[in-house]
Order: structure tokens, then C-alpha cells, then sequence
């Protein structure tokens, strides 16, 4: 794009689709600071509970991989209107759920329209941004989403104290309201439709590859590794994988063309997004149950402990997106993947003896790494692949973050819910225990993050 004015038309689409992200965060962090109450109400435990992140993320996982076929084939304000409408009816549904299998369909539907949506926000500053302030806007667009959860936990935790958890669904309705308007002024169609036939056999391999990945994943903390449905369900999910690469590169017209994935440095920031997805998911999981569970909190404490470090992060996204603009990838890119490493390694040394005090701290460290980096690798990326494939490279970003953060939710929640169950000593401790043994796995994704970025940005170039 040769004119480097910024349209007010595209802040405000990027803002409309942002809005939807951000409603489906902000259930999501609210929603773990009520898993206590939760599990009272509808007698589950961990392990059932974690399904109300778990499957929102996964349903989001399946539909995200359509998004290119989507942009091609439907006008981007009836994907936005449609997906809108969707969420809106599944906060309606979850608001007045009766029982957990309610609430859950209720996320469902959720997920179908944040699936329809995210995307819709990173094709628009793909598409309609000037080059150089890609940076910059990918940052804004990260700061809408990276606020949910410096609302999120705080939110879920006075409604759930003052009110009751539904009114976390209510309160979100007029929010998606004005998303609504906004989106319906602002989006604009910048480029020519026609429908795309979508291949159902790579569909159906789609939901069998994230399907049986999250069932594993979601079974291990009731199961041993070798049951049949943890090892069957991570056996199904290989399946779906490697059927679903063979399918594509042999289809002409693939939901996702994977070749964009041929360039090394474009695979490597894919894979350290992946890993920073995971990690914050799994400490967005862990911190809220540590406080309420181990020190004993109530959930509005839990909410107010991670309040200040979220709002860092979401305020470091931008800022680090202007860095990127002006200096280039490398420092804010290296600067994060350090905070957040640092910061996972003090969680898991003082994993057993975490005050509320010392958690907001590390955690106030580690989401300013988190903002200095997650759109930063993003754009960097996809800066990394030709004009043709973004869109392709823009849905397998959004995708894996969804995964990720699935998987992350899943595996954490399962090693904690396994020293739940089979520890001898008090439910606290127990806890405890297991929550040190997450940190330290998640301490292992972050050194591998770190070593991935260093290579392609840091010291080491990598060949396309």
C-alpha cells in the first residue's frame, strides 16, 4: 500500500472484530476464577470443569483452519454479522444454563462464532494496514484481546462474589451489542468473493486431528497415559494429523495450503507462538485455582492478584508493536521470550510456597513478556511468507494459538487434578504439589521457545 494514512474506517473494523475476541477471552479467564464454584454447584470435579475452557478452544481450533476458504467465498461483514449473532445466542444460552451439559453447548456455539471471527481481525490489518504500521496495529489488535485477561479474572471474580456467575454472561451481552453496530459501520470489502468448495474429507480429519488431541489431553488427569481412551484419543488425533498434510498437499484447492509452512522462519515463529500460547493459557489456569485452593482466597482476591500484571501485558502489546516498526524484530521479539522464561522459572522454584504477593509479581513480569512478544512473532512471521500465502499463514497462526491454549489448559489441569487424586496428604497441598510439577513443564516449553527464537531472530539465520 503505497498511501501511509491510517483509515479510521479500518480502526474501527479492527475494533468491531477485536471486541468479539475479546468477549471470548474474557468468559474464558472469568470462568476459571468460578471453576471452585462451579464444581460445587454442578458436583465436578477439576478435570469436568476444565471442558468449559477446553472445548470453547477446541471448537475455535476447528473452525479457524476454515477462515481462508471463508475470506474467499462470504463478504468479510456477513462472516462478522453471522458470528456475532452466534456468540450473542451462546452467552444467552449459558446464561441460563440448568445444568453443566448446557453451559457447555452454550460454549460451543461460542466457540462457532469466535472460530468465524478471530480471523476476521488479522485478514483486515493484513489486508487494509500500510506496511509500515503493520506492526503497530497487530499490537492494537493484540491489546484488545490481551486486556480480556486483565479484565477477565477480576471480573469473574466480583461478579461471582457480589452477584452470581451468570452475570458474567449477562453483562457481556450489550458489549457484543455494540460490536454489532460498530462492525456493521465500519467493515468494508476490499476484495472480490467467489465460492470456494470446502473438501470434507480434510473437515472431518480437521476435527479427528484436534478432536482426539484434546480428549487425550483432557482424560490423562482421570487416566493412566496407556488407557484406552487417553492413548486411543492421542492415536485418533496422529491420524487426523498425518491425513490431514497428506490431503492437503494432494488436493488442489486445500482448506490450508501448508506450503506456507515450507519457509524454515516462518515454521519457527509458528512453533514459538504455539509454545507461548500454551503457556499462558496453562498459568492463566493455574494462578486463580492456586489462590483460592492453596492460599485460601476468595475469587475476587484471585482476580485482583493477576489484575495488574494482565493490564501490563495488554498495555506492553502495542508498545512492543512500535518497537518492531522502528527497530526491527529482534529486541522486543528476545526481550519477551526472556521475561517470560525468567518468570516461569521462579514460579517453579517457589512452586510450593507462592504467596498472593509474589505471584502478582512474577506474573506482572511474565505478561510484560508476553506483551513485548506474542504479536510481535505474529507479524514478524507472517512478514516471512509472500502476499499470496498470509492468509493461509494468518489461519495456521490463529488456529494453533487456539490448540494451544486448549492443550495448555488441559495438560496443566490434568497434572494437577493427578497429585488431586493421588496424593495422601490435604487438598491444599495436594494441589500445591501439583501446580509445581505444571510450572516445571511449562518452564521446559518456555527454554524451548527461548532457543526457537533465538534461531530465527537472534544469532542464527535460517534457510527458506
Amino acid at each position: 500500500m503505497n498511501n501511509e494514512k491510517q483509515s479510521l474506517k479500518v480502526v474501527g473494523a479492527i475494533i468491531a472484530t477485536g471486541i468479539m475476541s475479546f468477549c471470548g477471552v474474557v468468559v474464558e479467564t472469568a470462568m476459571n476464577i468460578t471453576f471452585p464454584t462451579l464444581m460445587k454447584e454442578f458436583s465436578v470435579d477439576t478435570a469436568t470443569v476444565q471442558w468449559m475452557t477446553t472445548i470453547y478452544l477446541l471448537v475455535v481450533a476447528v473452525i479457524v483452519p476454515l477462515s481462508a476458504i471463508l475470506k474467499k467465498s462470504f463478504k468479510t461483514k456477513k462472516l462478522f454479522l453471522v458470528a456475532n449473532l452466534l456468540f450473542i445466542v451462546g452467552v444467552a444460552l449459558d446464561a441460563g444454563a440448568v445444568n453443566f451439559y448446557i453451559l457447555l453447548f452454550g460454549r460451543v456455539i461460542q466457540g462457532i462464532g469466535t472460530g468465524i471471527a478471530l480471523p476476521l481481525m488479522f485478514n483486515i490489518i493484513l489486508e487494509q494496514v500500510p506496511v509500515s504500521k503493520i506492526g503497530a496495529m497487530m499490537g492494537v489488535g493484540t491489546l484488545i484481546t490481551a486486556i480480556a485477561p486483565a479484565v477477565g479474572p477480576t471480573f469473574g471474580g466480583v461478579v461471582v462474589t457480589a452477584l452470581s456467575w451468570r452475570y458474567i454472561f449477562i453483562f457481556l451481552l450489550p458489549v457484543l451489542l455494540i460490536s454489532f453496530v460498530l462492525g456493521i459501520l465500519t467493515i468494508e470489502q476490499k476484495s472480490e468473493v467467489h465460492l470456494v468448495k470446502l473438501d470434507k474429507i480434510s473437515f472431518l480429519l480437521i476435527v479427528l486431528m484436534f478432536g482426539g488431541f484434546i480428549l487425550g489431553f483432557s482424560n490423562m488427569g482421570n487416566h493412566n497415559f496407556f488407557d484406552l481412551i487417553v492413548a486411543g484419543s492421542f492415536a485418533i488425533g496422529i491420524i487426523g494429523t498425518v491425513g490431514f498434510a497428506l490431503r492437503s498437499n494432494k488436493i488442489t484447492a486445500p482448506i490450508i495450503d501448508l506450503r506456507v509452512l515450507k519457509s524454515g522462519i516462518f515454521s519457527g515463529h509458528v512453533t514459538a507462538f504455539f509454545l507461548l500460547q500454551m503457556i499462558s493459557l496453562g498459568l492463566s489456569f493455574i494462578l486463580p485455582n492456586y489462590i483460592q485452593l492453596v492460599n485460601g482466597e476468595t475469587a475476587i482476591v484471585a482476580g485482583l492478584v493477576v489484575l495488574p500484571g494482565a493490564i501490563l501485558g495488554a498495555l506492553f502489546s502495542p508498545f512492543g508493536g512500535r518497537i518492531l516498526d522502528t527497530l526491527g524484530a529482534k529486541k522486543p521479539i528476545l526481550l519477551g521470550a526472556f521475561l517470560t522464561l525468567f518468570s516461569v522459572a521462579l514460579f517453579s522454584f517457589f512452586g510450593l510456597t507462592l504467596t498472593n504477593l509474589l505471584i502478582g509479581m512474577l506474573y506482572t513480569l511474565f505478561m510484560a513478556g508476553v506483551g513485548l512478544g506474542f504479536g510481535n512473532i505474529m507479524a514478524n512471521g507472517l512478514k516471512n511468507v509472500t502476499v499470496k500465502q498470509q492468509t493461509d499463514g494468518n489461519a495456521v497462526l490463529t488456529t494453533l494459538q487456539q490448540f494451544a491454549g486448549a492443550a495448555g489448559t488441559a495438560v496443566v489441569s490434568a497434572i494437577i487434578a493427578q497429585s488431586q487424586h493421588t496424593q495422601t496428604t490435604n487438598a491444599a497441598r495436594a494441589t500445591a504439589i501439583g501446580s509445581q510439577h505444571a510450572f516445571i513443564l511449562l518452564l521446559a516449553l518456555s527454554m524451548c521457545e527461548f532457543v526457537i527464537l533465538l534461531k530465527v531472530v537472534g544469532f542464527v539465520k535460517v534457510k527458506n
